[in-house]
């Protein structure tokens, strides 16, 4: 898919060359351990999810920690960027890496946990509930957000770019326009954690009734 024929500028801008610098800065051994750390934490209070998928999954560190906490795990991902997606298929089966963008995809199946970290702060905000739709379609029991907060939508700077970083109250908005979508736990992840530092990242595990 040529650039100009994503919908949204924030598409265009991370399947181009910001997407693709991306990969050097967030990869390596300290990442998976942080990651490991972050999950084992998030799902404590999920039961033994079979199969997984990830929205913006990059190249994948997110899925390599579920892989270790969940031995045999069935993963799929999808991922706009297509330099991401390429390393992305050495980690998961290549049929099951979507090299597409969310608002293109279109799920055949639900899967035990759908996972969304560090991207719903990205997309355009006028593309959410539409988003939103996709993630709880696409959810067969657990749906977790991990994602920077606040209580009222807030755009900041990113990287020297404007329109491209926003906060906002992901989770609630979803439980709100989804109430099938119950609330199981919470938490916070510290960039300054001295041993699996994240990004400031607040987090929500949802299940499905």
């Amino acid at each position: 898919m040529q650039q100009d024929d994503f919908r949204t500028e924030q598409e265009s801008f991370w399947a181009g060359d910001f997407g693709t610098d991306y990969i050097a800065r967030n990869q390596g051994d300290q990442l998976l351990a942080a990651n490991l750390a972050f999950f084992a934490n998030v799902l404590r209070s999920a039961r033994n999810p079979r199969s997984c998928i990830e929205f913006g999954a990059n190249i994948g560190m997110n899925l390599k920690a579920l892989k270790l906490l969940y031995p045999g795990i069935d993963a799929s991902a999808i991922e706009i960027n297509a330099d991401a997606a390429e390393q992305l298929a050495e980690t998961i089966p290549i049929g099951q890496v979507f090299n597409q963008s969310i608002l293109d995809f279109k799920p055949s199946r639900t899967y035990d946990l759908t996972l969304i970290k560090g991207v719903l702060i990205h997309l355009n905000p006028d593309v959410l509930p539409e988003v939103y739709d996709r993630l709880v379609s696409t959810t067969g029991r657990y749906l977790v957000v991990a994602e920077y907060y606040n209580p009222s939508p807030v755009a900041i700077p990113y990287r020297g770019h404007s329109d491209r970083l926003f906060k906002r109250d992901f989770a609630g908005e979803i439980m709100e326009r989804h109430p099938s979508m119950k609330l199981v736990d919470y938490g916070f992840a510290y960039r300054r954690d001295p041993d699996f530092p994240q990004d400031d990242i607040t987090w929500f595990l949802m299940e499905k009734h």
